[in-house]
């Protein structure tokens, strides 16, 4: 049986995975504009993201587009979505699960349950990290595979943002 330090802190850095996964998958900062090529002096700065498009102006204007249709995306952006959500419900259901089952907590003292309520909310909570590090692994080799592909054009190509790099952190302290 662990400690109740050893509890409480994994259930910490559960929760600041599960904050990391939901500024990830909010953030607009998935891709951003790669300057290659004869792109280096430009004006206009992009970033897509899960649910939205935006675009930085030098004049300072900050601009973003909604995606407005769930079909109209293309399938590896709507499994993004899937995943990355399903792995914030997961963290939420995991907080909650293993919030009763640490040893500090007064719900359910006494019953032979009580530890294994625990050990299913880490369970959880290595559930959500997975399902994240899924989402995050598949867009970079996405991106990685655009960048590098010689029939697109440079102005076309786009670099990994930091909303991914927040993913990969994420599921490490989850």
């Amino acid at each position: 049986m662990a400690s109740m330090a050893v509890q409480l802190l994994g259930f910490f850095l559960g929760l600041l995975g599960f904050v990391g996964t939901v500024v990830a998958t909010v953030l607009p900062h998935w891709r951003r504009t790669a300057y290659v090529g004869s792109n280096i002096i430009t004006a206009t700065f992009y970033m897509k993201g899960l649910w939205m498009e935006c675009m930085w102006h030098s004049t300072g204007l900050y601009q973003c587009e909604v995606h407005r249709s769930l079909l109209a995306l293309p399938p590896d952006l709507q499994a993004a979505r899937a995943l990355m959500v399903l792995s914030c419900f997961t963290s939420a259901l995991a907080a909650v699960v293993a919030s009763v089952g640490m040893k500090c907590t007064r719900c359910a003292r006494g019953s032979p349950t009580k530890h294994v309520l625990a050990l299913c909310g880490g369970v959880c909570f290595l559930c959500a990290g997975l399902l994240s590090l899924i989402t995050v692994s598949w867009t970079t080799n996405d991106v990685i595979v655009e960048f590098y592909n010689p029939t697109l054009p440079s102005g076309m190509k786009y670099e990994i943002g930091l909303a991914v790099y927040l993913g990969y952190a994420s599921p490490c302290t989850e």
